[in-house]
């Protein structure tokens, strides 16, 4: 045997030996592994008292939909009673306002000026009733000495009740002056809010020009409508649930105060007038809401939506049965809208436990037991699986 050769038979059992260095390496950590994910099965899953739920049956409340607005009960529209050109615009739109309190000022120069006509010809209506009204007396007295006619008396009288018809119009002249003077001041009709304001100085404001809304805040209701062909479930005073939006998922409650009697002609829907009642209530008016009218209510066992998980159309979850997880297929009901959970026709029963809110690497017949000092890290592991 050569040299050469020498080197390549050294050199390929050096290489027989890395390789088997390698395998048995290899094999090592295999079996490492091996052992680490047995040990991590066997592991039993913590859980505390808040991981866990126990199925009850509750009730569930159900009915037609309900949609519309937030709206105030008390609200005015005020609108320009007398033509003229705004001067003052004193409240803008969020402002609180007190009953009586100064909105708009209109000008009143030329109004001012018929009222100063108007009380002078009233004074002169005055004046000439006073004047009429002695000269009767004195014919009445010449015809009581006879030195004066009966036509006389009767010319006299009449004048007296002509001076005194002129009194009482220039006189109804003065008041009507004084109310359109007083309209060119818009105020506040009730305590409430300002929400629309809708001149500014310098506009010019017809007769009947809207110049600001006032509501009053307190009077919110919900104003709904239901669809004709669920009218027979509605009746007075049944609860509502509703959630308005810009107020996320907080649930209102109200009851039915008023059921029109007549649909609308093109929706055919009927308005629902729904009374808040003491509780508590959005703050803006305007706002959309949707909910469900209460014509209805059963027993049924309900479950959180976090605690089902879903696959397509399939649905299970995880119940916790002799300190094992076992995996249940669900029949699920209607939601109910009030509170967000979901029935449950099949698969569950009464009393059984289930996780609230189940991982995605929770195994069947996986071990599982209470902690007995509350972690911070129990959620978490059943998060986790």
């Amino acid at each position: 045997m050569n040299k050469k050769q020498r080197i390549f038979l050294s050199g390929h059992g050096l290489a027989l030996l890395v390789l088997s260095a390698a395998v048995l390496s290899a094999c090592g950590k295999g079996s490492q592994a091996d052992t680490t994910a047995q040990g991590a099965a066997a592991a039993p899953l913590l859980l505390a008292k808040e991981d866990v739920r126990d199925l009850s049956l509750s009730e569930q409340a159900s009915g037609p939909v309900i949609t519309g607005s937030i709206q105030p009960e008390r609200r005015a529209d005020l609108r320009a009673e007398v033509s003229a050109v705004v001067l003052q615009v004193l409240k803008d739109n969020g402002e609180s306002v007190r009953k009586g309190d100064l909105l708009v000022r209109l000008d009143d120069t030329a109004i001012r000026d018929s009222l100063t006509s108007a009380e002078e010809a009233a004074r002169a209506s005055a004046q000439s009733f006073e004047q009429a009204e002695r000269q009767l007396q004195r014919q009445k007295t010449l015809q009581s000495q006879g030195m004066t006619s009966m036509q006389g008396l009767e010319d006299a009288e009449m004048r007296r009740n002509n001076a005194q018809s002129d009194l009482v119009a220039a006189k109804a002249r003065v008041v009507t002056a004084r109310q359109q003077l007083q309209r060119t001041e818009v105020r506040a009709p009730f305590d409430g809010v300002v929400s629309d304001r809708k001149v500014s100085p310098g506009d010019t404001a017809q007769l009947g020009k809207e110049l600001v809304k006032v509501i009053d805040p307190r009077s919110l209701r919900f104003e709904g409508l239901v669809s004709a062909d669920k009218l027979a479930e509605l009746k007075v005073g049944q609860g509502v649930h509703f959630r308005v939006n810009g107020y996320g998922n907080t649930q209102f409650q109200g009851r039915i105060k008023r059921i029109d009697v007549a649909a609308n002609a093109t929706t055919r829907q009927v308005e629902v007038l729904v009374d808040l009642g003491e509780g508590d209530k959005p703050q803006a008016a305007g706002l959309y809401a949707e909910g469900n009218v209460e014509a209805r209510s059963s027993e049924a066992l309900m479950l959180e939506e976090a605690s089902i998980v879903r696959a397509g159309d399939q649905a299970h979850a995880w119940r916790i049965k002799d300190g094992k997880l076992s995996k249940v297929a669900l029949k699920l009901g209607d939601r109910d809208t009030r509170t967000g959970q979901i029935a449950v026709l099949a698969g569950l029963s009464k009393g059984d436990k289930v996780l609230r809110k189940p991982g995605t690497t929770l195994k069947e017949g996986q071990a599982a037991e209470f902690a007995r000092a509350p972690a911070s890290s129990a959620s978490s592991g059943v998060a986790g699986g």
